[in-house]
């Protein structure tokens, strides 16, 4: 179990003014609005989320250092949990000729507008209830879902992602590492609900069974 932050790099290209987030809107009620995985949250207005989520091939050199890094080949067989649009998803078919993707999302209305490629691949259902048998992915991953979970939930997610994965798994979670990113994530989240530093996630996945790897996204 290491620390890999495949996202660093993207993350600096984000420009974020924060404390607007709350200035501007009512953020209680935009929070709510997220909170239901719909139009508003995926293509409505920047307050409710990410103000249109378009496919534009950024995540191809990020599924192009996964796969290098952790070796995937023709016939893995790859699940993202937390799929969303599943445009990363899609990428890996690029990446990794060959290769076969599984995608799993809480909102039906992201597998719905999913990359056309990628949707017959795609499931609407709960991360803390993957559908799948033990051991039956060759590389499992999740990005920017499971702070989302309350505690109870989120254990079940992780022990979860361990049980159907054989071993090569990364798991990406917002975070900070000192008072101002605190600050500037609370400023900018809506649909967090467990918050913690990279040393309290790497506590709790230790505690939870789970041996991948992990990463963070910060808010400088």
């Amino acid at each position: 179990m290491q620390q890999l932050d495949f996202l660093a790099a993207y993350q600096k290209k984000t420009q974020r003014n924060y404390v607007e987030r709350v200035t501007s809107h009512d953020k209680a009620q935009c929070a709510a609005i997220a909170k239901q995985w719909g139009h508003d949250y995926w293509d409505g207005e920047r307050q409710y989320g990410y103000g249109g989520y378009k496919y534009d091939g950024r995540w191809l050199p990020i599924a192009k250092d996964i796969a290098t890094h952790y070796g995937l080949k023709a016939g893995d067989k790859i699940l993202d949990i937390g799929c969303g649009k599943a445009f990363l998803l899609y990428e890996f078919t690029n990446a990794v000729q060959g290769c076969e993707i599984v995608g799993l999302d809480i909102s039906a209305y992201g597998i719905e507008h999913a990359k056309e490629e990628a949707k017959p691949f795609l499931k609407v259902g709960s991360c803390t209830k993957l559908p799948w048998p033990d051991n039956h992915f060759d590389f499992v991953y999740s990005i920017n879902t499971f702070h989302n979970l309350p505690i109870a939930q989120l254990k079940l997610a992780v022990q979860e992602m361990q049980r159907v994965g054989k071993g090569k798994k990364w798991l990406c979670v917002e975070s900070y590492r000192n008072e101002s990113e605190k600050a500037n994530l609370l400023y900018w989240q809506l649909t967090c609900e467990s918050f913690f530093r990279p040393e309290g996630w790497a506590f709790l996945y230790k505690e939870w069974g789970y041996d991948g790897d992990y990463g963070f996204i910060y808010f400088e």
